[in-house]
């Protein structure tokens, strides 16, 4: 028995040494391949390019095996290449301890090819489409529809999960997506009504209501609100499964849910819901998802979950004949933990319901060159670790945010060294859609540098902690469906101390209601430093919501209005400020070691002598200085605030700055500026963005 056993480890062994010897030139990383089943790929294949594996997991199986008995990587590591084509991805590729690289001995997960790269996908191929004939379905659809609605039997694909709705947005953790559509490269519109871009409004509620401390009445949670017009009642009440929910910004611009309805009442026009956040608000916006009734134009799809049954009306004419993808999978496609110097490259994930690549724990892990399509929650996370990064890659229509970054210390503002740097974001939170940012971080030592981000309901940054560094950005059309937002934000902790802002390009904000900000620096976060950013066509370019220690140095503002804005909400008595000072931010101050935030920030416990009081904490130490505003409004001092808490120096106001193309949106200095000769600096307009070849 002994022997045979024996016997076993020295075949595997010379099993080992002769692949090693097959992949392995002298000086050169060792190479594994990777190919579709479809085009020869087969995991009881030795992993040479003339006979590839057909699994990511099983390169990493081989090159564990590998490692394990010649104690590779070798001098320059191991790349497992995914040779061109698809890849269904039904279960998370999951990296560990075991599969490290070493600091000059990567392992590099990549494609084989650069202009034709692998695609994962996190769902299944659609191509069963057929007429739809059930007649007690096209009954319950407006007669526009027939002859247009074609079905897919999802179970005969091969899927058992047909996904479902969860309540997602403010305050909600991150969910998996339901099960959702993509045809043609975009993502479909789940039924819905009123159609995409519109919203009905919440017509009232079910009792007198109750105080929102600003001011303002909302109704209960409990006792739901009254529906404007008369769609809703016209509805068939869904089995539980297949549940209409209700998207609502119900009390505030910036705070959405998705909640499931409960029941419709069309005598009284009466909706009661799951659960919201605050209370439901007389004219806030509201839309219903996930409503059969309403497939009624081209583009809507409908999932029948007990039946896994997809309708759809394809935006193309007759059958559906372009490429068709159900998303599936729930977990991340790629999940690295407590691994070390791992590359990530030039690889397309996309039609998942989960996140695309989650790191945790992990040392110089760098996602490069990738593409993040269609995903239903986050892009790419990387928490804990240090030294991160994720470099060119391209973020299209992810269901929450683009890629979350966290790490550092806190207590000791030991950093991490995360960056993300040369990326696009477009289209992100296409489900969440408040405080889902393009680019999100937390902790130490974060690096956010040039991006370009574009077109998102929300903040385009959202941070939280110290000494983080935001520069080179160009954010527009952003806030495009929310108020009281930033295009970067960050509030509510006076101690997120050290961050620079510096060098960014914001324009062409949007927002509702209360409206959005350039840079938001809310309920008395303080100490920013805002250097050399040019802000085109904002609303209120840097916002300061009663915070102190601020510098606002040699900015260009156009048109913006106003250009700068503080409030002294620190001293007003009302409850909400008052708490905001004496609870949150004396709560806040307590959490930290003073020892070690003194020396770092001296400024910050100037305002013991406020709390050792109760008359609360005024906005000072603020400098506004170098700074040119042309057109709009130049600054906004209100609530409390005086002008005299600020220290103007130096602005060049109201005057032609003596741009070189305004017109054409061309805000560098000419020679003979006469700003220049105030002394304030140029700006490096040609370095703002991605660098990209």
């Amino acid at each position: 028995m002994v022997l045979r056993m024996l016997l076993s480890v020295m075949k595997k062994v010379l099993f080992v040494m002769l692949l090693a010897q097959a992949v392995i030139g002298y000086g050169a990383p060792l190479e594994l391949f990777v190919a579709p089943v479809e085009q020869g790929g087969n995991n009881q294949n030795p992993g040479t390019q003339e006979k590839p594996l057909a699994t990511f997991s099983a390169a990493r199986d081989l090159l564990r095996e590998i490692q394990r008995e010649t104690m590779l990587p070798p001098e320059e590591g191991a790349v497992i290449h995914l040779l061109p084509g698809d890849y269904l991805v039904d279960s998370t590729l999951e990296l560990n301890y075991e599969d490290n690289g070493r600091m000059d001995r990567r392992i590099v997960y990549c494609s084989y090819s650069t202009t034709n790269p692998a695609r994962l996908i996190g769902g299944r191929s659609v191509t069963n489409f057929v007429e739809l004939s059930d007649k007690s379905i096209q009954e319950r659809l407006v007669p526009e529809t027939q002859g247009k609605i074609w079905a897919a039997d999802l179970g005969a694909l091969g899927m058992k999960n047909f996904g479902q709705l969860r309540s997602r947005g403010f305050a909600r953790p991150t969910h998996p997506a339901h099960c959702e559509l993509f045809y043609d490269g975009k993502p479909m519109t789940l039924a819905q009504w009123p159609n995409p871009g519109e919203f009905s409004k919440i017509a009232g509620f079910a009792e007198s209501g109750t105080n929102d401390e600003h001011g303002g009445t909302i109704g209960s949670k409990e006792n739901g609100y009254f529906y404007d017009g008369e769609r809703p009642g016209t509805w068939k009440t869904p089995s539980p499964a297949n549940s209409i929910w209700a998207h609502g910004y119900w009390a505030w611009d910036w705070a959405n849910s998705y909640e499931k309805v409960l029941s419709i009442d069309p005598e009284k026009k009466l909706i009661k819901t799951e659960g919201v956040n605050y209370g439901y608000r007389k004219g806030q916006r509201v839309s219903y998802v996930n409503v059969l009734e309403e497939l009624d134009q081209p583009g809507e799809y409908y999932v029948d979950t007990e039946k896994g049954i997809l309708y759809f009306w394809p935006p193309t004419e007759g059958k559906p004949d372009r490429e068709a993808f159900v998303s599936e999978l729930e977990t991340p496609m790629i999940r690295s933990s407590g691994a070390s110097f791992i590359t990530f490259e030039n690889l397309t994930l996309t039609a998942c319901r989960g996140e695309g690549i989650t790191i945790e724990k992990g040392t110089a892990v760098i996602i490069t060159n990738c593409r993040f399509v269609n995903i239903g929650s986050r892009g790419a996370s990387i928490s804990g670790g240090s030294g991160c990064m994720v470099l060119n890659c391209d973020f299209t229509q992810t269901g929450d945010g683009g890629v979350y970054l966290s790490g550092g210390d806190r207590q000791t503002l030991k950093p991490c060294g995360h960056i993300v740097q040369d990326c696009v974001f477009q289209k992100q939170g296409r489900w969440s859609r408040c405080y889902v940012p393009a680019i999100g971080f937390d902790g130490v030592g974060i690096k956010a540098r040039h991006n370009l981000i574009f077109d998102h309901p929300h903040c385009a940054i959202l941070y939280g902690g110290n000494n983080h560094t935001i520069e080179f950005n160009e954010i527009h059309h952003v806030a495009l469906e929310t108020g009281d937002v930033g295009a970067i934000y960050a509030g509510r902790d006076y101690t997120m101390r050290g961050n620079k802002i510096q060098y960014n390009y914001i324009h062409h904000t949007g927002g509702v209601g209360m409206g959005s900000m350039g840079i938001y620096n809310d309920d008395s976060l303080s100490g920013t430093y805002m250097y050399g950013n040019l802000f085109h066509k904002v609303q209120r370019a840097v916002f300061m919501g009663g915070g102190r220690d601020f510098v606002v140095q040699n900015n260009v503002f156009v048109d913006c209005n106003p250009a700068v804005s503080l409030d002294g909400r620190g001293l007003d008595k009302s409850p909400v400020w008052y708490n905001q000072v004496y609870g949150t931010l004396k709560e806040r101050l307590n959490a930290v070691p003073r020892n070690i935030y003194e020396k770092n920030y001296p400024e910050i416990y100037t305002v013991d002598k406020y709390l050792a009081q109760t008359n609360g904490v005024p906005p000072e130490n603020i400098l506004v200085k170098d700074n040119i505003s042309f057109g709009g409004k130049w600054k906004e001092v209100y609530w409390h605030a005086e002008d005299r808490m600020v220290d103007w120096v130096n602005n060049f106001v109201d005057q032609d700055p003596g741009f070189v193309d305004a017109p054409n949106g061309n805000f560098a200095l000419k020679p003979d500026s006469p700003a220049l000769k105030m002394g304030i600096k140029p700006l490096p307009l040609d370095q703002i963005g991605p660098r990209r070849k």
